[in-house]
């Protein structure tokens, strides 16, 4: 399935491929497109993390959140890594502490000047050992 959204990823549209990878679509094909695209226009594939989407931004929660909601994804360490990333790429009411941290990395990763795709290859490992720390942290 192809799966778009808008160019220059940083936090939330780093994270969202990386969980549609590992937990829904492995074979996912990401397509990263202009701001000013017309978003209601796009029909070619599933659209994220854009203005007036189903699966972007609603209330304190990040496309991250919308897309755990939309395929029932309940696993707690995603919950928690949900926090971090609403944290880091929104300004929840009471965020999570690493949040801070993992906005300056993405903002690191952006400004290196890579592609969305090589931003994309070379950050997901951070997401994992992100996943990897909240499965200890949830487990007790």
């Amino acid at each position: 399935m192809r799966w778009i959204t808008r160019e220059k990823v940083k936090v939330d549209r780093v994270a969202c491929p990386w969980l549609i990878r590992t937990f829904i679509d492995a074979n996912a094909e990401f397509l990263f497109l202009p701001r000013e695209t017309d978003w209601t226009a796009v029909r070619d594939g599933i659209v994220y993390d854009v203005p007036g989407c189903e699966l972007g931004h609603h209330g304190e929660d990040v496309s991250f959140d919308s897309i755990l909601k939309k395929y029932g994804l309940t696993d707690p360490a995603l919950k928690l890594l949900a926090e971090i990333v609403r944290a880091a790429d929104s300004h929840p009411s009471n965020p999570h502490p690493a949040g801070e941290g993992l906005r300056w990395i993405a903002h690191g990763f952006s400004a290196l000047g890579w592609t969305d795709h090589e931003i994309l290859a070379r950050e997901f490992v951070v997401y994992d050992a992100l996943y990897a720390q909240s499965k200890i942290a949830v487990s007790g």
